[in-house]
């Protein structure tokens, strides 16, 4: 086992597994400011990212007991990157529930691997699935400038105000009414509002993000113009 320090990990998020959705996870968090403790087998991965925390370790057979000595049990949370091997993804999940982390996420390369891993106790992402219809949703929705899915059949769009919006106020729209959409934020020229004040009269070039549902969202961009 390498490790670099011996850095409290109270508080900190466990990275099990550094490919690239794991790496991006241990990047962003750090970047974030917060304290990280990453887990691969391959020496040259750990090697790569060593820059980042005081607490990267290579463990060549991932048990209960390694992820214990490292101090992922006092974690807060522990994100289980492991793409290819679904045996090692399984028992690490399992390893971080047995320690009692609070909360195990752990990534899904199919809907069944994601029931097994939901019924072991973790949350679970699907990394390739959900950017491939981040994708397609920002094709088949023109006006559409970025788009993700929060839970369910809930989702946030980031899309260009329709022309007939200039000049309206928001409250005379009546989105939810009408749409069953609602207005999260609107980004302007200068600045990104988040506290929207109803009395609010849009203007050209301004971008809204709204939450709906993905029918929703599809047909108020199909209606307005």
């Amino acid at each position: 086992m390498f490790f670099k320090g011996n850095k409290q990990a109270n508080g900190a998020y466990a990275v099990i597994g550094l490919g690239r959705f794991g790496s991006a996870v241990a990047t962003t968090l750090v970047q974030n400011g917060e304290d990280v403790i990453i887990v691969d087998k391959d020496p040259d991965r750990v090697r790569e990212l060593r820059y980042l925390t005081d607490n990267a370790y290579v463990i060549n057979h991932l048990d209960q007991k390694s992820l214990e000595e490292i101090g992922v049990a006092d974690c807060k949370a522990a994100i289980i990157a492991i793409g290819s091997q679904i045996d090692a993804n399984i028992l690490a999940t399992l390893y971080c529930i047995n320690l009692k982390v609070p909360t195990v996420i752990a990534k899904a390369n199919t809907k069944d691997m994601g029931s097994i891993l939901e019924k072991l106790g973790a949350q679970t992402v699907y990394p390739e699935w959900e950017m491939g219809e981040r994708l397609a949703n920002q094709l088949s929705n023109k006006r559409v400038i970025d788009y993700f899915s929060v839970s369910g059949n809930i989702d946030i769009a980031q899309i260009n105000a329709p022309r007939s919006f200039v000049g309206k106020q928001l409250k005379t729209l009546a989105l939810r009414q009408k749409y069953g959409i609602s207005i999260i934020a609107i980004q302007t020229s200068e600045r990104t509002i988040e506290e929207i004040d109803p009395d609010y009269v849009f203007e050209k070039g301004d971008i809204i993000i709204i939450i709906g549902s993905n029918q929703n969202i599809r047909a108020f961009e199909q209606s307005a113009s």
